[in-house]
């Protein structure tokens, strides 16, 4: 009975579609809620009042049309509350109805998402089925004590003699791939994500273009890489709040293996888009502008992110990160650039001009760096790799002289033996996409351009002793 009189048969369907409607509603009450107004919408930050949520809370914005639309609150000032919407705007006009919903964007976590590529949100873009949620956490993480973590002891094979031998990464490393467009640091990636010998991977394609998510996929990473791996992939065209969910997302799956016991490696491509999502959203809100157009939330957000990654408690599991920073017109003193540097635990660098003489991977080894090789690596090895940056840095120095034809044969005999060696230094930098060197392979190939010395014997007669 409804009003005190029985639905006729041919409404039936319908009161029945409106009482379960009623009780989903009255399952997720949260008590009373108060309802906003939307009152200015500019470019993408909507503007409300009326209503109370707290900054990260989530937000039905729904228009006179019955459309609605997520958004989360982003900041406010005085009696209005700015929020940013996680998908596309369509639909809302002036005087739309604001819903707190009380809830906080959560990651989906699990074993289930081994093979799959997914959006920000977490729903599938392969089309494969739906993922069945098991496990959620947090986007934003939890805060990590420095003094439980387990210290880098371990080196990590990640298939790439010029890293193995010479930048020498270790489980739970944080490094930064510094490169400019164009010079092959996505192959640089998809080498690291086959060979590498980690459990689980994890591969954040954050604002690139939507065109090299499904050549990362197919092309590079391939079936047999994809099998272990997770991809989130948000794509430029999506909003920045998406775009940086994005990559809290793909951390927050790295953190849930991580837990299990397993090394994770992650690959966040790149760390620059992240930064210029999160500039976008400062500036809508009238944040002030700092260096060159950042607002100061991106450096407190970067180091919030990077800090996420690393190794977990004694004998846990570990994160091994690899972040791109796209240095715009090849400027490695960018804002982002130098901010990544203070905050990572090495650094390698891709030279443009090394990419346009056809020497792949094009990595500049007097530029780049790992703080941890030493805490990784033998005596031996350590020797061997600054002997061979010396040789390469003594005939990088006199390039343009021995160019030139200005350099005289036997004037210096560092110049000749550094000229002597170019070649096959070139040659044991330079390896094919496909076909991987393991670290003992790495190692091997560096012991032989430089084997061990022994000691020359004095076979003179020793000076008869003076006797006083």
């Amino acid at each position: 009975m409804i009003f005190g009189k029985p639905p006729t048969a041919d409404r039936a369907p319908i009161w029945k579609a409106r009482l379960e409607a009623n009780r989903r509603r009255l399952g997720e009450s949260r008590g009373l809620v108060v309802e906003g107004q939307l009152t200015r919408m500019v470019g993408l930050t909507l503007e409300a009042i009326g209503c109370r949520a707290a900054v990260g809370g989530q937000c039905e914005v729904v228009g006179s049309n019955g459309g609605s639309i997520e958004a989360e609150v982003v900041g406010f000032a005085g009696e209005s509350l700015y929020l940013m919407p996680t998908g596309e705007i369509r639909g809302l006009e002036q005087g739309a109805r604001v819903i707190p919903t009380g809830r906080v964007c959560e990651a989906v976590v699990g074993d289930h998402l081994l093979g799959r590529v997914i959006d920000g949100a977490g729903k599938p873009l392969d089309g494969k089925g739906p993922i069945h949620a098991d496990q959620r956490r947090s986007l934003n993480g939890e805060t990590f004590n420095p003094l439980s973590r387990s210290p880098i002891r371990e080196p990590l094979d990640v298939g790439v003699r010029a890293i193995n031998a010479l930048l020498s990464v270790g489980r739970g490393q944080r490094l930064g791939l510094f490169a400019g467009s164009g010079v092959g640091k996505s192959v640089l990636l998809g080498m690291m994500t086959r060979y590498t010998n980690a459990d689980v991977i994890v591969v954040g394609l954050i604002g690139e273009r939507g065109r090299e998510v499904k050549e990362f996929v197919e092309n590079i990473l391939g079936e047999e890489g994809l099998r272990r791996a997770v991809v989130v992939a948000v794509p430029a065209d999506n909003p920045p709040l998406r775009r940086m969910h994005g990559a809290m997302l793909a951390t927050s799956i790295a953190e849930h293996f991580r837990d299990e016991g397993k090394d994770v490696l992650l690959l966040m491509d790149s760390l620059t888009r992240y930064a210029q999502a999160q500039r976008e959203i400062g500036l809508a809100i009238n944040e002030p502008p700092a260096t060159k157009g950042y607002p100061p939330s991106v450096f407190a957000k970067l180091p919030h992110l990077v800090e996420r990654a690393g190794n977990g408690d004694m004998g846990g599991g570990s994160i091994t990160a690899f972040y791109t920073v796209l240095t715009e017109g090849d400027d490695h003193n960018d804002p982002i650039a130098d901010a990544a540097r203070a905050i990572l635990d090495g650094h390698i660098v891709l030279s443009r001009r090394l990419a346009e003489s056809g020497h792949y991977p094009a990595i500049d080894i007097e530029a780049s760096i790992s703080r941890a090789m030493n805490d990784i690596t033998s005596q031996e090895h350590q020797e061997a790799a600054r002997a061979f940056k010396q040789i390469w840095s003594v005939y990088q120095q006199n390039r343009d002289l021995i160019s030139v034809g200005a350099y005289e044969a036997g004037s210096d005999p560092q110049i000749d033996q550094a000229i002597a060696a170019m070649p096959i230094l070139r040659q044991f930098l330079q390896q094919d996409m496909r076909s991987p060197v393991t670290l003992e392979q790495s190692l091997a190939d560096l012991a032989a351009l430089f084997p061990p010395q022994e000691p020359e014997l004095d076979l003179q007669p020793a000076a008869p002793a003076v006797m006083e």
